[in-house]
């Protein structure tokens, strides 16, 4: 496949505390086009700031796409690729019979990739990766920003 038809996405969360003020960040690339997207909450989790940039970066796409997110979240990748099928047939329940942490944004970014055809893929965080570094630097902008 021709990659100028994949957009290559870059996500990435920050927290200072856990919860406490946190930030997410995208990075992502469509052909010569280049965007960057980043916002914060006062108070939350890395892991729902994680969701948030994959949920931001697949809602910005106006047409189905298909996709390459990276993300260094292992929480992120497993969640979609092995655990939401069983969270969905049971009811969002864990397999312990506990509600789904975070299933509000579970169920965002399902339905955000619904259009798309998403290859999930993890990649070591703080390792020298450019694009993963540009999210990690956007998702730390918008904790500070969000720590005031």
């Amino acid at each position: 496949m021709n990659q100028n038809n994949v957009a290559v996405i870059y996500t990435d969360g920050a927290c200072s505390g856990n919860p406490g003020p946190g930030g997410w960040g995208v990075y992502l690339r469509y052909g010569d086009h280049e965007k960057e997207l980043y916002g914060g909450e006062a108070e939350t989790t890395n892991n729902r700031m994680e969701l948030t940039a994959a949920i931001k970066a697949l809602e910005v796409l106006t047409r189905p796409t298909t996709v390459e997110v990276y993300t260094d979240s292992t929480y992120v990748r497993n969640g979609i690729r092995s655990w939401m099928a069983n969270w969905k047939r049971n009811g969002w329940m864990t397999s312990a019979k506990k509600p789904v942490k975070n299933a509000d944004l579970w169920k965002r970014l399902d339905e955000a990739a619904q259009p798309h055809q998403v290859e999930w893929h993890w990649v070591r965080g703080h390792s020298g990766d450019e694009g993963n570094d540009r999210a990690d630097a956007l998702a730390v902008k918008g904790r500070d920003e969000a720590a005031g």
